[in-house]
């Protein structure tokens, strides 16, 4: 009777969670904002207002930890299987990435953030008090904390390219810039991991798991992309994507227990997968089943923050985080796009475009909280941020359209 209950009442969560995510769209796309962005804040403040709403003893009885615990587990699960279909679809672009303008986009997008996340890194170290700033290692923090303000969010940023057909050129620029600055971020991210979990030791083992990873990429890309696997994907794409999601999920269980984070048997899957139409086909359908259960990942990312004692809201935090995050995003896109010949107009909407974190920004913190890096205070102020600086992109595209327009009124005929 017990199981039968947990069971009904982890439905009963579910359903909610959906009903949640899709008002966030519905109140998004009435903002004129990026639907996700609704979505993902709605999910994670959910948990947070429960507790302030009700009191600890409802919110226990809504999200009993033996609960909580199958929900972190089916949002981290949905996370892999979505993001190896985000990465299956953005491994076809590497034919474009060549060029002056995108190799210098690239650079100044995520050079500048490095440098600005050094300076928000400071602060944290010398200056935040001591429960923001929390007892992880000083390099680890600093590393950490660096990535956190360097990275963009590629599905969400493909998202809302999807929803503009007015910005030209700073379209195909701004989204293969970011899957190129992603990769190295994801490196970082795996040498602050390897610091924390073992120092020098824990990096030399991270580093080894992603370079077997590749080696297995490459090695199962040319064992799926045979004649006979192509054949059996293309006629049982539904047999074969249940596989291929088992493997994924195996993948990031077994990245985990390196140390690492699952996401990173995602990506080892998601490029290990060919590129060719009944492949694409397959990954589709796992991609849209681990999106079905992402939000449960933001709903998980809410609770746990309101469980583990935010003392004070960490205003100073937040906004140098705001600052420092569009300062280093917008500035370094722009300089990076005006140094690489584009016009200005061009490079505003770079900046800006490479200014949205979203998704891959609460990922790579959820980690970070996770493994001990960052504490409830530092969580928050950069929770914040990538909330706050994804919403603003829909806006300031607007608004640069606007002045475009303007500008061309005002020439005589």
């Amino acid at each position: 009777m017990a199981l039968l209950q947990n069971a009904l009442h982890l439905v009963a969560l579910l359903v909610a969670f959906y009903a949640v995510a899709a008002l966030g769209r519905l109140l998004a796309r009435a903002l004129r904002m990026p639907t996700v962005i609704g979505e993902i804040a709605l999910s994670v403040l959910l948990g947070p207002v429960l507790l302030a709403a009700f009191g600890k003893s409802v919110f226990t009885a809504v999200l009993p930890p033996d609960i909580t615990g199958a929900l972190k587990q089916i949002g981290e699960a949905g996370l892999v299987l979505f993001l190896v279909g985000v990465v299956h679809h953005l491994d076809r672009g590497s034919g474009g990435w060549r060029g002056r303008a995108l190799g210098r986009i690239s650079l100044g997008a995520f050079v500048i953030p490095l440098l600005t996340g050094l300076a928000f890194a400071a602060w944290a170290v010398w200056l935040a008090p001591a429960d923001v700033r929390g007892t992880a290692p000083t390099l680890a923090l600093v590393i950490m904390l660096a990535v956190s303000l360097s990275v963009t969010a590629v599905p969400v940023l493909a998202r809302i390219l999807e929803e503009r057909s007015d910005l030209g050129r700073a379209s195909g620029l701004s989204m293969m810039a970011s899957v190129l600055i992603d990769t190295p971020a994801w490196l970082l991210l795996a040498v602050a991991l390897g610091l924390s979990a073992g120092g020098l030791g824990g990096v030399w083992l991270a580093f080894a798991t992603i370079g077997a990873g590749a080696l297995i990429a490459v090695a199962g890309n040319r064992v799926l992309g045979s004649a006979p696997a192509t054949g059996f994907a293309a006629g049982r794409p539904r047999t074969t994507a249940l596989v291929l999601a088992l493997v994924a999920l195996g993948a990031g269980t077994a990245v985990h227990s390196l140390g690492l984070t699952a996401i990173f048997g995602a990506f080892v899957v998601g490029v290990m997968v060919p590129k060719n139409e009944a492949w694409s086909q397959v990954v589709g359908l796992v991609s849209k089943v681990g999106r079905v259960f992402v939000p449960v990942f933001f709903v998980v990312a809410g609770a746990t923050l309101s469980t583990s004692g935010v003392t004070a809201f960490p205003w100073v935090g937040v906004v140098l985080a705001i600052v420092l995050g569009i300062v280093g995003k917008v500035g370094g896109g722009y300089a990076g796009a005006r140094w690489g010949g584009e016009d200005e107009v061009t490079s505003l909407r770079i900046g800006v475009l490479v200014n949205t974190r979203g998704l891959t920004e609460i990922v790579v913190l959820q980690i970070g909280f996770a493994a001990g890096l960052l504490t409830p205070g530092l969580f928050v102020a950069l929770l914040v941020m990538a909330l706050t600086t994804t919403a603003l992109t829909g806006p300031a595209l607007d608004l640069i359209t606007r002045k475009v327009g303007a500008a061309r009124e005002e020439v005589p005929l």
